[in-house]
């Protein structure tokens, strides 16, 4: 389920935090986590005519932003970076990702961040 989920995260990209959280806990599921999946199919059952929608012209300006929140897990105090990026108006991809180690200031947290975004 979480397979799918993730699959339908390309083109719904309004649901991504919440699969994300889901999928850090796949090995050992509770039942909060399946009812957050099975949450997750209703609204995407009630919302199938939403989507993404790109306008027509020339400007390719990709804007990219980036953040980072500082001992954002109280289980392992690690932080989760995040950035998205932007052709004109429109998110055409994001970035989302638990810090592989742990930070001991905002400073360093952000540089993390900033390295993820740009590789």
């Amino acid at each position: 389920m979480i397979g799918i989920l993730l699959h339908v995260t390309t083109s719904r990209p309004n649901i991504m935090q919440e699969v994300g959280q889901v999928v850090r806990f796949q090995e050992t599921p509770k039942e909060t986590h399946v009812l957050a999946v099975k949450r997750n199919f209703k609204y995407l059952k009630d919302t199938t005519d939403f989507g993404i929608w790109f306008p027509k012209g020339n400007d390719l300006t990709l804007v990219s932003s980036i953040d980072a929140n500082w001992v954002g897990s109280i289980d392992d105090s690690r932080s989760t970076s995040g950035a998205t990026f932007y052709l004109r108006d429109c998110l055409v991809s994001w970035l989302s990702k638990k810090q592989s180690s742990v930070s001991f200031s905002t400073i360093e947290q952000e540089y993390i961040a900033t390295v993820a975004c740009c590789t």
